[in-house]
């Protein structure tokens, strides 16, 4: 109830559960990582915006130990899970550090961003919640709200070195060039031509 799963996620988790059993997954394992586990998977199917780290703190767990049982629960089922796209968690995060009136805004200005860094190739190999504090970070400086690194960093969780180098990255783009102006026009966004992936 903590993370506000729908009936049908804690269902399709419960069939999880009942496998992991069958295949003696439990054994040796807390349960409630386990089923944790099999939550965060359904998750991670229906791309809702759950990171493991929210059943880590339900669980007053080590998110690394939690982790360890989903990769190796994924990997016995041999799960093919989607790539977390970014983008699902930013309206979450927005809400999070309440920006008021300002907040859809400043979430669609993220979304852009966020839908810019992937064209930009920053997201691969990046985890998504460094990805939406750095698109959070920069939609609300060019809405005016004024947001500490602090503030952002607490509310993904990420650390401070993590954010530095997203919003580095991100300046070393052709994207950062833009004005105000020209990046709330989606067609100049969608104009820009994407560079070749890195090497």
């Amino acid at each position: 109830s903590l993370l506000r799963l729908r009936a049908h996620h804690v269902d399709a988790a419960r069939r999880l559960f009942n496998l992991a059993s069958q295949l003696n997954f439990i054994q040796g394992r807390r349960t409630q990582n386990v089923a944790a586990a099999c939550l965060y998977i359904v998750c991670r199917r229906e791309q809702t915006p759950h990171m493991l780290i929210d059943f880590s703190d339900v669980l007053t767990t080590n998110v690394y130990v939690l982790g360890q049982t989903y990769l190796k629960f994924a990997t016995l089922l041999n799960v093919n899970l989607p790539i977390v796209d970014p983008s699902i968690y930013i309206e979450r995060f927005a809400e999070r550090l309440n920006f008021g009136v300002h907040t859809a805004a400043i979430a669609e200005t993220a979304l852009r961003i966020c839908q810019r860094m992937s064209r930009d190739w920053m997201v691969t190999g990046r985890r998504p919640a460094g990805i939406c504090g750095a698109a959070l970070f920069i939609a609300c400086r060019l809405h005016g709200q004024e947001r500490r690194q602090a503030d952002v960093i607490a509310e993904v969780r990420v650390c401070d070195n993590t954010l530095r180098k997203r919003l580095s990255e991100f300046a070393a783009t052709d994207t950062a060039q833009l004005t105000v102006g020209d990046f709330q026009n989606r067609a100049k966004l969608d104009q820009m031509a994407a560079p070749d992936p890195p090497c």
